[in-house]
Order: C-alpha cells, then sequence, then structure tokens
C-alpha cells in the first residue's frame, strides 16, 4: 500500500477563485485509489483579476494578456496549495505532488476548420504556469492534464470520470455523478463500472447561465443566487426554457463538452433579452435560468444514459443551490443527494479529482477515460514540472 500527500487545485468556470483539496490518497499496488481529504480552502479571486481571466476567456482576449495571466494566477495557484498545506497542518515539504488543473481560457472541442489541406485539429488551453507553481512551493507539480487527451483526438473533457470512478462507483447502485459548476457535466456509473464501461459528458451550463443572468440583472453587485433565493421567488417561463432547450449542443451525442464559449456572458445577455420580451420579472428570469439547467440536465439522461439511475450524486457550487436540487429532482425520477453523503464535501470533489490524476500521472497509470472524451486511447495525462534544486 503506497501513501501520498497530493494537494489538488481546482479553477473552472464560475471563475471565482481556486479551490485546494490537501489530500492523503493511498494506492493498494492495483492502481485502486483511496482518498481522504486533509483540508480544503479557496483562494477567492479580486474582482479585478476575475474580470481580467473573464476577458481573456473572450474573443477579444489577446496573447500578450493571456501570457501575463499565465503567471499571475501561478502565484494565486501556488498560494492556495500552501494555504491547504497549512489549514492541514502538513510542511509542504512533506507534499508528494500537486495536481493542478489550471484555468481554462479556451476551450474548443470541435475540430476548427482550416484552410484547404491543413489538418482539422481540436484545441484547449489551460494557464497557471505549473512550472512558477512548483518553484514557489518545491513541490513537483502536475499539471496541463487536458492536451494529453486532445492529442489522441479526444475532447480533454470531462476528466473527472476518473474520481468519479474512485469516489462513486457500486457493485449493486447505478450511479450518475453530476457535477454543477460553471457548466454541468455527469458521470453515469452502472454497477461494478470500470473505465470501459462509463458514460460521461457534459451536459451544458452548470451555474453559468445563473451566475451571469445574476450579474447583468444587478450591475455587478451579486455574482450568484445565494441558496436559490432568488429563483425560489419566481415563476419558471416555460415559453422562453423550450426555446432555450432547442439549442443543437442539447442534440449532440456524446463525447461532447462545452464552456464559456458557447454559454458565457452574451448567452447570458440573449437569455436576459428574451426573458424581457416575455415581461419576466428579474425573480422570472432567474427561475428560468434555474429550469434549464435542470431541465438540460434530466435531458441529457433521456437522450444519453442508457436506463434510468438509482441515485443522482451532486457536486460543485450548484449542490449548494436548493432550488434547483428541487428542480433537478423534480426533473428525473430518481432521488438526488449531494456527495456529502459519500465522505467528500460538495465543492471539494473538483479538486479532490485533481489530487487524483496527479497520483495517478506519478504511477504512469493513464488517467483518461476514453469513453468520456472520445480519445483513441488510454493516456497518462499532466505534465510533470519539477522543482529546481534549491
Amino acid at each position: 500500500m503506497t501513501e501520498r500527500i497530493v494537494i489538488g487545485l481546482m479553477s473552472g468556470t464560475s471563475l471565482d477563485g481556486v479551490d485546494a483539496a490537501c489530500c492523503r490518497i493511498r494506492d493498494d499496488g492495483r492502481d485502486n485509489y483511496d482518498v481522504m481529504v486533509e483540508s480544503f480552502v479557496t483562494e477567492s479571486y479580486d474582482f479585478a483579476l476575475r474580470n481580467r481571466i473573464e476577458a481573456a476567456c473572450s474573443d477579444a482576449g489577446t496573447i500578450a494578456e493571456a501570457c501575463n495571466l499565465n503567471v499571475a494566477l501561478g502565484t494565486v495557484f501556488a498560494d492556495a496549495a500552501d494555504a491547504a498545506a497549512s489549514a492541514a497542518d502538513i510542511g509542504l515539504g512533506d507534499v508528494d505532488a500537486i495536481g493542478s488543473h489550471g484555468q481554462t481560457v479556451r476551450h474548443e472541442p470541435e475540430p476548427r476548420k482550416m484552410p484547404a489541406g491543413e489538418e482539422r485539429l481540436r484545441s484547449t488551453l489551460q494557464i497557471g504556469d505549473g512550472s512558477l507553481i512548483a518553484e514557489r512551493t518545491g513541490v513537483t507539480t502536475i499539471a496541463d492534464f487536458r492536451t494529453a487527451d486532445v492529442a489522441v483526438g479526444g475532447h480533454g473533457a470531462p476528466l473527472v470520470p476518473f474520481a468519479d470512478l474512485a469516489l462513486l462507483a457500486d457493485d449493486e447502485s447505478f450511479r450518475i455523478a453530476q457535477n454543477v459548476g460553471g457548466i454541468g457535466n455527469c458521470t453515469a456509473l452502472p454497477p461494478g463500472a470500470g473505465p470501459e464501461n462509463v458514460t460521461a459528458f457534459d451536459t451544458g451550463p452548470g451555474n453559468m447561465v445563473i451566475d451571469g443572468v445574476i450579474e447583468l440583472l444587478t450591475d455587478g453587485e451579486r455574482t450568484y443566487d445565494e441558496d436559490g433565493k432568488t429563483a425560489r421567488e419566481g415563476t419558471v417561463d416555460e415559453s422562453v426554457l423550450a426555446d432555450a432547450m432547442d439549442d443543437e449542443y442539447f442534440r449532440e451525442a456524446p463525447p461532447k463538452s462545452t464552456g464559456r464559449e458557447r454559454f458565457g456572458r452574451e448567452y447570458a445577455r440573449e437569455f436576459v433579452a428574451a426573458c424581457r420580451e416575455h415581461d419576466c420579472s428579474d425573480p422570472d428570469i432567474v427561475a428560468t435560468a434555474t429550469a434549464l439547467t435542470a431541465r438540460s440536465i434530466a435531458d441529457a439522461y433521456r437522450r444519453f444514459v442508457s436506463q434510468s439511475p438509482d441515485e443522482i450524486v451532486v457536486s460543485g457550487g450548484g449542490a449548494f443551490n436548493p432550488t434547483l436540487l428541487d428542480l433537478l429532482e423534480a426533473e428525473v425520477d430518481a432521488p438526488v443527494q449531494t456527495i456529502d453523503e459519500y465522505g467528500v464535501g460538495a465543492g471539494e470533489k473538483e479538486a479532490v479529482a485533481f489530487a487524483l490524476l496527479a497520483a495517478a500521472a506519478l504511477d504512469g497509470v493513464p488517467n483518461n477515460v476514453p469513453g468520456a472524451t472520445g480519445a483513441s486511447r488510454p493516456v497518462v495525462m499532466g505534465k510533470r514540472c519539477p522543482p529546481t534544486d534549491r
């Protein structure tokens, strides 16, 4: 039994900050991983940095700004790792590795049209320099996970199925692990699931449209619907919701992934405008955006999951929105609960996932799930960035 201390770092499409989970990970020698979370912290982005990241994600973003942010975010990620180690009362010298997702600023999982005669290529870009994290912490850092999967024809997403298998697979129950971050992604885990029979994909918007609508309606004074209170005060406009559900993304068969390019700020503006045309109040708009997340998740299950689940296990920021959870439970024929019931906090899972992905990379164990990403074969994802000798 091998035991390591690994810190997982995650910054998602919600752009609210860096989550850091300090984990004790045991490997039984047969590439089966068991994890215990020693600490979890979040280093929030300040308003100015968040705006810079959002601008870098847009078509107006510049290479110069992405280059600068690559370093600036590396320092934030390093500080988050340090804070997680301190919260666990563990010195960085005792940490075996850091696994860093980075910050996605561009994700184009479908091959882009190229000039005649040139190969059509998928692409993805995460920033937050792994070498800088390693140098600031003195800990070997595994970073830039998605690109290895993209290189063998995958979408580079979703990556959490590797962790979902370790945390939630069961010999008897059919579970769906549903993460609701900025984007929603699901992992369908049939009884006795292994990497060869997992279905996973991005369901569509998670919190991204809800957050975007809230920001627009409050002129930036609020960035999310705390506890789903505003949505609970409103009424869903079924006509607007039906139009939104006609989006081509929801009909596309997996493997598939999406991001801010499709469901970002401009989508939120168009969504608000459509609701205004139907005389929706502000709470009605937020309720309809929240219903879009719930219905798109349930629609994805009906279309692309082979059988009805025994339970839905929710993680991510959406797990803290009881209105969303109620709407989801009304849409699916299965109980909905949060991953807290299984020993991992709802807000912790994605950071824990990157600790597990890093541990596997250290062992040379393939850590993508080709059935989820569409990759042609299993590969070891993550680039190793050792610290320099001191």
